[in-house]
């Protein structure tokens, strides 16, 4: 697939904003877009397949929820990029883990419920085999909660 349908943006448009809030989610998009479930979960699996949709979820203001955010920046040695990248990732508040190019070479940003859970949870991170050292960069502004590229 290297081209979208129509009926494909329209689908992705849903995804990325308006997934419907009820006990069956799928069937009623099907309903928006004049088709059936089966038909909406099928394109949803080739959509993701072919590498256009990359997972579905919900974004929730974290800061009006009580958690605290970081950018964490690791100087990792390259032979273990992969190795701390995937310790990173079994953290459940990491997330945007990537490999960077320059001495800072793995990213991430970390959700924490309050300072002590980030804290230790960064220094398990500090103390993993490879990284060498950490910059802990906090946000005084945000600048971006959320993107959404409408396709028609």
């Amino acid at each position: 697939m290297t081209r979208l349908s129509n009926f494909d943006k329209a689908l992705l448009n849903i995804l990325q904003g308006d997934i419907p809030i009820c006990s069956h989610p799928f069937a009623e998009m099907a309903r928006r877009l004049d088709t059936d479930e089966g038909t909406v979960l099928a394109r949803v699996r080739e959509l993701k397949s072919a590498g256009f949709l990359r997972r579905i979820g919900t974004f929730f203001d974290s800061n009006r929820l009580g958690y605290q955010g970081t950018l964490v920046a690791l100087k990792v040695e390259p032979s273990e990029i992969c190795a701390v990248a995937q310790a990173v990732n079994k953290y459940p508040g990491a997330t945007h883990n990537y490999e960077r190019e320059g001495v800072y070479n793995l990213w991430f940003t970390l959700l924490t419920p309050n300072s002590d859970c980030e804290s230790k949870i960064l220094t398990e991170i500090r103390s993993l085999r490879g990284v060498e050292d950490m910059l802990k960069l906090k946000a005084n502004k945000k600048y971006k909660i959320n993107v959404q590229f409408k396709l028609q």
